[in-house]
């Protein structure tokens, strides 16, 4: 089974990670202030999703990265900081982050008391409407907050063929359930299985992209020589 030895291979590489960089961080707790690399590739992991019932290994459940469009300048921290939201006001915005407009939607068609027309509409809004969005944006935050992280530097520039764009979508397709199942299974409360797309609820990832591609076994290799060079926080 040359997948699942893939995937062995591929968290095997995490854990390795882990320890390189002093383990994984929460992301409620992180800040700019932190040691971050200027680019890279980050995966999230998210409490009550491991590898298999019987395992305490934590599955992937996203990996994302940032300026893969020539003119970006996006800083891995500051697409970290999108996700994790603002403190002061605490909220966010979901317009400037996919992960947190899937993951508040998916609260919403869980809680029926809740309501939010406005979700996702549109790609910028007013201040009136934001106001009216922010409980709801304090709630993704609350639920983002409680996810962990690991990172790998990769100090390339910006660009879809970039090591980032290589790692972010060969690690998605590996990982990605949509067109067969894998080994890690998200379990039966998960809230991706709340999602109103069909590429997170049956990949098993906060991802919309690359979930129905193929990987390169090749990525691997270059994702191991990414971690020898991440340097320790």
């Amino acid at each position: 089974m040359p997948r699942q030895s893939d995937l062995d291979t591929f968290y095997w590489l995490l854990d390795d990670l882990e320890a390189r960089v002093g383990g994984r961080r929460r992301l409620a707790e992180c800040h700019g202030r932190l040691h971050w690399p200027r680019r890279g590739v980050y995966f999230f992991f998210e409490p009550g999703e491991h590898r298999d019932a019987a395992s305490t290994d934590y599955r992937v459940v996203r990996v994302g990265t940032h300026a893969l469009t020539s003119k970006s300048r996006t800083t891995l921290w500051k697409r970290l900081g999108q996700h994790r939201g603002t403190t002061s006001p605490p909220g966010g915005n979901h317009r400037g982050s996919i992960f947190r407009l899937l993951v508040g939607e998916a609260l919403l068609n869980r809680d029926a008391s809740l309501s939010v027309d406005s979700w996702g509409q549109g790609s910028s809004a007013s201040g009136e409407l934001r106001a009216k969005e922010r409980e709801h944006e304090m709630k993704v935050s609350e639920y983002l907050g409680g996810m962990t992280l690991l990172f790998v530097d990769v100090p390339d520039d910006p660009g879809r063929e970039s090591g980032r764009g290589i790692l972010e979508r060969n690690s998605i397709a590996l990982l990605s359930s949509y067109v067969e199942p894998t080994s890690d299974q998200p379990s039966s409360h998960w809230l991706g299985h709340r999602s109103g797309r069909e590429r997170v609820r049956r990949s098993g990832l906060w991802n919309n992209n690359h979930v129905d591609e193929a990987y390169d076994p090749g990525f691997l290799d270059v994702f191991e020589e990414m971690i020898a060079h991440t340097q320790v926080g």
